[in-house]
């Protein structure tokens, strides 16, 4: 879409100056005009981006600013990096504590730990298990829903398990199977496919005298 990493750049900048204006509430028009020439610039025209440069903008009032803001990185799906929110890494590694018990709880000692590998410049974190690592990265808007974050921390968790043991835990008790870490009425929980599949325990209570 952008012909160089300097526009690049300056886009991202833009964008980041936007979600902390937005989150702060304190945008101005100037970041939002801006943001709407380069997109055009760079070929991605939107009915927000239109009308950002057909008003004139001391037209714009604080609402116009706010609701345009918003729509322009919803149309560019914008995704808050853990520099700029640093409450989603606080998340995600809460979501890593509470899966954890169930790992402790399975017998499974090691370092287990939420990481971004000097080797990965995605901005996506990852679950390490005795040095190896789950195959795809977790982005930070993961940790925006709690129930969410442990579901998909679960199953990051267990994909570097696998990475070093080649074999899935938790298991179920009843059945000896590994368990997938699925959503279930809005709570995160362990489901086993043994006898057909049921919920074995909501994640964090696999073994609740681990507690």
């Amino acid at each position: 879409m952008y012909s160089d990493e300097q526009t690049r750049q300056f886009v991202d900048e833009l964008e980041a100056r936007i979600h902390v204006a937005l989150r702060d509430g304190d945008l101005d028009a100037e970041p939002v005009v801006a943001l709407a020439c380069s997109l055009e610039e760079g070929g991605v025209s939107t009915p927000a981006t239109r009308e950002l440069l057909e008003r004139p903008t001391a037209q714009l009032t604080a609402a116009d600013v706010t609701r345009l803001g918003r729509r322009l990185l919803r149309d560019i799906n914008f995704q808050p990096t853990f520099a700029l929110e640093p409450g989603l890494w606080a998340a995600l590694e809460q979501a890593l504590s509470v899966v954890e018990r169930d790992v402790r709880g399975a017998g499974l000692t090691g370092t287990l730990r939420l990481v971004m590998p000097d080797w990965d410049d995605s901005g996506t974190a990852r679950v390490e298990f005795r040095g190896g690592y789950h195959g795809n990265g977790i982005w930070p808007c993961e940790g925006s829903d709690a129930q969410g974050a442990l579901v998909t921390v679960a199953d990051a968790a267990q994909e570097a398990i696998v990475e070093i043991l080649w074999e899935v835990r938790p298991v179920c008790p009843a059945h000896d199977r590994g368990l997938r870490a699925e959503m279930r009425n809005r709570t995160a929980v362990w489901r086993c496919t043994g006898d057909g599949t049921h919920t074995v325990a909501r994640i964090g209570e696999l073994f609740p005298d681990q507690r």
